[in-house]
């Protein structure tokens, strides 16, 4: 595969409801994420961090209840979204590394600049909450309903990937939804596979037919890899881990098949927290799908 990745980091912590997941990118690229993606057969061009809002007073100040942290996650969001399209626009993959999963709202919107893309969205959970349906009010659960545009995010022009259509979205491996969430995504053209679907039909036959969803009519795809996704036994550093995940070589798999559709257009890994992990474990674990989706093989 003929290409030129450039990262980005994104170290902020402010989506999500536990400290830490903001040293994220640090640990990442300690895990050996250049070497790992040279290894794939691309050249890397490393851009450093984004400068991302720091104050002490983080919790006491959380601004809105219903929307903890909007104006900070609304300025990363903003910048992520300017560095990915130019990267583009360079002729490079952008390789967003959270961070929380707010940041995803940034790559999507700078993704869909200017191009229409369809998204694949590794996750154990929705992320399909509005600051009005939200339990937590906690933004790394709302980046689909944001890009999307969904309910409080209508017309919310930093936050509408205006190149992203509902029915070119698939979620891959939910099995943590809240109640209000699901009617959500059950009232949208949004497709949406549980881990019981993966169970019943297999990786790979799930993961084409999300592909198969995001690259109908469109320009490319962004692919965002929450690392709660996997199973916590393979993944231990994230910050909202659920049993029953994907396994090691289903991760892997999926990734695989990403590369093999010659559709990527850009990519994130994020919710690594290393204050949570085992000896650098899932930052290294997500270096290696990283390496995977971009093209690596075993032979």
């Amino acid at each position: 595969m003929d290409r030129n990745v450039r990262i980005l980091g994104a170290p902020t912590d402010y989506g999500a409801n536990r400290r830490g997941v903001d040293m994220g990118p640090s640990a990442i690229r300690y895990g050996g994420l250049t070497s790992q993606l040279e290894s794939a057969g691309v050249s890397v061009t490393d851009a450093g961090d984004l400068t991302v809002p720091h104050h002490a007073t983080r919790d006491a100040d959380a601004g809105a209840e219903n929307a903890k942290h909007i104006q900070e996650v609304e300025e990363v969001c903003t910048a992520l979204a300017d560095a990915v399209s130019t990267s583009i626009s360079d002729g490079e993959t952008p390789l967003a590394l959270g961070g929380d999963h707010s940041i995803a709202i940034g790559s999507m919107v700078g993704s869909a600049r200017d191009a229409d893309i369809g998204v694949v969205w590794f996750d154990a959970h929705g992320d399909f909450n509005t600051p009005e349906t939200s339990p937590s009010g906690n933004v790394h659960g709302m980046p689909l309903a944001a890009a999307l545009g969904i309910g409080d995010f209508a017309g919310v022009e930093w936050a509408n990937a205006a190149g992203l259509k509902e029915e070119n979205v698939a979620i891959v491996g939910l099995r943590d939804v809240d109640r209000n969430e699901a009617a959500a995504i059950r009232d949208t053209d949004v497709t949406a596979y549980t881990m019981s679907d993966i169970d019943e039909r297999g990786i790979t036959e799930v993961t084409q037919d999300a592909l198969d969803v995001a690259t109908s009519g469109t320009d490319g795809i962004h692919v965002s890899l929450d690392l709660d996704w996997l199973d916590p036994r393979e993944a231990p550093g994230v910050g909202t881990p659920v049993r029953g995940g994907a396994t090691y070589r289903e991760a892997h798999a999926a990734m695989e098949l990403v590369a093999k559709s010659d559709a990527l257009r850009s990519l994130e890994l994020v919710e690594v927290n290393p204050i949570l992990d085992q000896h650098n474990e899932t930052a290294t674990l997500a270096t290696e799908l990283a390496a995977s989706a971009f093209g690596k093989r075993i032979l």
